[in-house]
């Protein structure tokens, strides 16, 4: 009797996207707490890239003897549940996994995940797009933790590429927390950006009393945060050292199927971005990944299996 398998995109030798294949994957069963989902999108993002690229292997951060599974986040149809778990079967969901020690992601025709990790689709957000969510929402959820509410005064806060998927979630939910937000991106994304119910600007000089870096610039964005203030990168383990009494933190994005389902819902009502830029199979993976790696893409790939 033939073992049932999925497809799923996995790099071996990273190398960059020629080195993306499509192997096909044992089907595995959902333990107590899990389910497994038929994943109808899965959302392309940059550190999809770096760990095809190899750079996450170069730093000791994967470490798998066969192969690696790439994305880290999706949507898609509950086909399974373990015991202990109250989605039904049929059940629309999102959700992202995490760590980058793993022979698994988000790029394939199924994937089993802690039914904790995710959460239900409301009936206005298409998969596709709900796809799109889970992990740029969640980080910048978690960036603005860090943040925290903006003090009565020195609430100025500058989001470095504002106008990309994670820095969009954060202007618009630091604003909602009390910061007086300006978002850092290229002249043509300013109606974006503005958009977002924050102030815009192309290039900027030092003294922000908060930055948070989601365009990952490091040093240069450090360098605009005034002495005292405040600094959130989105690499927690190649964070720029702290200086001049800055206090300087990074995000390290962790599922929270609770929490997600609030932004879903909030996504679907039309007060948080989502976008898509375009949709491609599996056997196309490599080539989005070399359209983003050229930058300037706004919106998300999906991979639909």
């Amino acid at each position: 009797m033939n073992t049932p398998t999925f497809r799923a995109a996995v790099v071996r030798t990273p190398s960059g996207p020629d080195s993306i294949e499509v192997v096909d994957v044992p089907l595995v069963e959902p333990g107590p707490g899990q389910v497994r989902v038929a994943v109808a999108g899965a959302a392309v993002n940059p550190v999809d890239l770096g760990v095809a690229g190899g750079f996450f292997h170069s730093i000791g951060l994967v470490n798998q003897t066969e192969y690696t599974g790439l994305g880290w986040d999706f949507a898609g149809t509950v086909v399974a549940a373990g015991p202990d778990v109250a989605l039904q079967v049929g059940s629309r969901v999102a959700g992202m996994v995490d760590g980058f020690d793993r022979d698994f992601g988000t790029y394939a025709e199924q994937i089993v995940v802690a039914a904790a990790d995710v959460a239900v689709v409301p009936d206005g957000l298409d998969l596709i797009t709900a796809s799109t969510v889970p992990l740029n929402s969640l980080a910048a959820a978690q960036i603005v933790d860090l943040l925290g509410d903006a003090p009565a005064t020195g609430n100025r806060l500058l989001v470095t590429g504002a106008a990309g998927a994670a820095g969009a979630y954060v202007a618009s939910l630091a604003r909602q927390r009390g910061w007086q937000v300006t978002g850092l991106a290229r002249p043509g994304d300013e109606e974006f950006v503005r958009g977002l119910g924050v102030d815009f600007v192309a290039h900027t000089e030092p003294g922000w009393d908060a930055v948070a870096d989601t365009a990952a610039m490091q040093e240069p964005a450090l360098a605009l945060v005034r002495d005292g203030g405040a600094f959130v990168g989105v690499r927690p383990n190649l964070g720029p050292p702290a200086e001049r009494g800055i206090s300087v933190t990074a995000v390290v994005t962790v599922p929270d199927g609770a929490r997600l389902a609030g932004l879903l819902d909030r996504t679907a009502a039309g007060e948080l971005p989502a976008r898509v830029f375009a949709v491609v199979s599996l056997d196309q993976v490599g080539e989005a990944h070399r359209v983003v790696a050229k930058g300037g893409v706004r919106g998300r790939y999906v991979v639909q299996p």
